[in-house]
């Protein structure tokens, strides 16, 4: 069995990456497992895990022409490669407040101290420069109840952050 590499691409975002980088991959032998692709303010993130019959030299070598072409920065790091074993979400947690710094290191230290894993997690601004809002949303596992985990963010809600809880049903079938 080839090993794995985690392979992560940044740069502007612009049409093209994801055909690009997957089509020199692909011609060059390497096998794709679970991916994460995302736009942050204009800039393009992807992280694949990467199948290949040689080392992480080799792989950034198949991306390096195209990358290059897209300015985009490459970074490749052996990974043990466990596909499948994924630990499913069973809570999601919704932040809303005015934005200021600070928000997202309480919160996430906060669900930390009651065992929450955090599975994926997205932020944006809305509102507008006079009045700008912060949004979050997180899901992730944890043993503790909605009830618990509102009582360890209680402290943050009286700074006049909405969190809002909602258990998730894992998927049947």
């Amino acid at each position: 069995m080839a090993p794995w590499f985690m392979l992560a691409l940044v740069g502007r975002d612009q049409a093209g990456i994801v055909a690009r980088i997957t089509q020199a991959l692909y011609q060059g032998g390497a096998n794709l497992g679970e991916a994460s692709m995302l736009r942050l303010g204009g800039n393009f993130a992807m992280m694949l895990m990467v199948s290949h019959a040689s080392d992480a030299r080799a792989v950034e070598q198949l991306v390096a022409r195209d990358a290059q072409e897209l300015g985009l920065t490459v970074h490749v790091d052996a990974i043990t490669g466990q596909l499948h074993r994924h630990i499913q979400p069973n809570m999601s947690v919704s932040v809303y407040g005015a934005d200021r710094s600070g928000i997202v290191a309480r919160v996430t230290g906060a669900l930390a101290k009651v065992g929450f894993h955090i599975l994926n997690l997205e932020s944006d601004v809305g509102g507008n420069d006079q009045q700008p809002l912060y949004i979050m949303h997180i899901e992730g596992h944890c043993a503790s109840s909605v009830e618990q985990l509102q009582a360890t963010l209680e402290p943050i809600t009286r700074d006049g952050i909405q969190i809002h809880f909602e258990t998730i049903e894992p998927m049947v079938g």
